[in-house]
């Protein structure tokens, strides 16, 4: 029994010391169990001995090791940390804000150049202010080719909305709109006649407006066309406070300036394309 015994003992101790460490209660049950063996039986407890000795602290080090590898947190970045300078970039490039530009002021003062021609009939000046102002635009056309397209005849032109619908029948990008006063213009409808020569002059294009009655230009001049009549405007000054008018009725007076709130006066209860 001998033999057997300490083979055993032998292969307990190198192929399962693991087991001998993780469980030293059964280990020293067992050596304490062999202590009842014959004593020429002791020199294997002695080796088995040695060899849990031996085997402990390379497990020691093993568990140590692992521990420390499950103990090192993975790193995660700070909640609160500050974007990247190109995430920065990249946000700013995309926002609209950043690279809009304000749009050019017009300028306070412009008076276009155009092609006066005075009206060849007295009640041509439908044809005749629409001829004017498309000279402004470098586009020519005479008052007789206008006149039947405008339904021109010895009664006139009908209203602003046929001087609109020629002008952009001629005019790429159809940019002319007709605005119609009911009576006397208010505050609002002054102010969008001045925002609109503005914007027509600034554009190259002059306006035609269809007024009736009288008016004073800023040199004191009487202007009167009790029945009506069809002026051009040419330019403007002042920011668009003060108007240019070309005036087909009288070659000997051309042209001549009025402030915006007497030309608006002066359309009332006709209308204006711009």
């Amino acid at each position: 029994m001998k033999h057997p015994l300490k083979r055993q003992l032998r292969r307990l101790a190198t192929e399962r010391s693991y087991q001998l460490v993780a469980g030293s209660a059964a280990a020293l049950v067992l050596v304490s169990g062999a202590s009842t063996l014959l004593a020429d039986e002791a020199p294997a407890r002695q080796q088995t001995s040695a060899a849990v000795a031996e085997v402990a602290p390379r497990l020691d080090d093993v568990a140590t090791r692992s521990q420390a590898r499950v103990a090192v947190p993975a790193h995660k970045p700070s909640p609160s940390a500050s974007p990247s300078p190109s995430a920065s970039a990249t946000k700013a490039k995309a926002d609209p804000d950043v690279t809009r530009k304000a749009a050019p002021k017009p300028p306070s003062t412009k008076v276009l150049r155009y092609d006066y021609q005075a009206q060849t009939t007295y009640y041509n000046c439908g044809p005749a202010a629409v001829r004017n102002a498309l000279s402004a635009s470098g586009v020519e056309r005479t008052q007789d080719e206008l006149a039947g397209p405008l339904g021109t005849t010895e009664m006139g032109t009908n209203s602003a909305l046929d001087t609109t619908r020629v002008l952009n029948q001629i005019v790429k990008g159809d940019p002319y709109r007709t605005r119609m006063f009911q009576g006397t213009p208010s505050s609002a409808q002054i102010d969008r006649l001045q925002a609109d020569v503005i914007a027509a002059i600034t554009d190259g294009r002059g306006v035609v407006a269809n007024v009736a009655g009288s008016a004073t230009d800023t040199d004191g001049g009487w202007h009167s066309f009790p029945g009506g009549h069809y002026i051009a405007v040419v330019g403007y000054k002042n920011d668009g406070r003060t108007v240019r008018i070309a005036d087909s009725a009288d070659p000997n007076l051309p042209s001549y300036w009025v402030s915006t709130i007497d030309l608006a006066n002066w359309i009332a209860t006709r209308g204006y394309s711009a």
